[in-house]
């Protein structure tokens, strides 16, 4: 009998989890046997993690403390992979006046969508720098980060908060006719994020990840997992975790943040060694990371 399709739960069109995963769908059409997927948009990782609780996504792209928190949590879906880290920071026009995020503050940014990762890590982010991301800014959500970039370059907001390499929205405002420079908290403020935020790791945005980036941007990130339902039979997870080894060259080639989704980022990036998927976990251990 034919497998039934598994649902993958992402976020919103044209997110970086979305775009992510059209890359990944499409090297994983080659992995024989095949893995019928659909995919599912949602309004992002905390959405992802109720759908996987009542069984409406077999597996989900999940990021950062999202992800950490709800495997710890009761029915707690399981790791299958590390995909990559995302350092984090704001976005500003080329010709933009605003240099530190001090300057921002009673500006209109634009966060994320709403229940995406990137809201979580702004308000821990936001709030360790004894700010809060709803009255010291004046705040923006999107209903699809496809909008993003043209809210920069026109001005209605002042700021995009996002990060990674590649990311869609960021992608698009380096492609307008002012290009794209960075904000990323001092390495003090670094430091202070790191101590009351363990989950938060020191991490830098690759030189060249944008249009007009030429050095690496230090600052603060989180990891962003590919996570299934308790009940995910073994042996589907295993030949998962082998599919994604197997196609990491060519999604790497798409994507260039897929070059961290290795075996060993994924015994690096997760908490526990118990929370990865027992069918994961066999795979890990036949290439010797485990």
């Amino acid at each position: 009998m034919a497998q039934a399709p598994l649902v993958l739960a992402t976020s919103t069109p044209g997110g970086g989890l979305s775009t992510f995963a059209d890359a990944l769908l499409a090297e994983l059409s080659g992995v024989k046997p095949e893995f019928p997927f659909t995919h599912r948009h949602t309004a992002g990782s905390a959405e992802n993690i109720r759908l996987l609780g009542t069984g409406a996504a077999d597996v989900a792209i999940v990021a950062g403390e999202t992800a950490t928190n709800a495997l710890a949590g009761e029915n707690a879906p399981m790791v299958l992979a590390a995909l990559y880290g995302t350092p984090v920071m704001f976005a500003v026009r080329g010709d933009s006046r605003h240099r530190d995020i001090a300057s921002l503050r009673g500006q209109p940014v634009l966060w994320g969508a709403t229940g995406s990762n990137f809201v979580v890590v702004a308000r821990q982010v936001i709030g360790s720098l004894g700010l809060d991301i709803e009255h010291d800014f004046r705040p923006v959500f999107a209903s699809q980060m496809a909008d993003a970039p043209a809210l920069v370059l026109d001005g209605r907001v002042a700021a995009l908060w996002g990060g990674g390499a590649g990311w869609p929205a960021f992608a698009g405002v380096a492609a307008g006719p002012r290009g794209i420079r960075f904000i990323t908290p001092t390495a003090e403020e670094q430091r202070r994020i790191v101590q009351d935020h363990p989950s938060l790791r020191l991490m830098s945005l690759p030189a060249n990840s944008y249009s007009g980036q030429t050095d690496a941007i230090p600052s603060i990130g989180t990891w962003v997992y590919l996570v299934g339902r308790r009940s995910l039979p073994e042996d589907v997870a295993y030949r998962m975790a082998r599919g994604l080894h197997q196609v990491q060259p060519a999604l790497a080639r798409r994507v260039p943040q897929a070059a961290e989704m290795t075996p060993a980022s994924t015994i690096a990036a997760t908490p526990e060694p118990a929370t990865i998927h027992p069918g994961a976990r066999r795979y890990l251990q036949e290439v010797g990371v485990l």
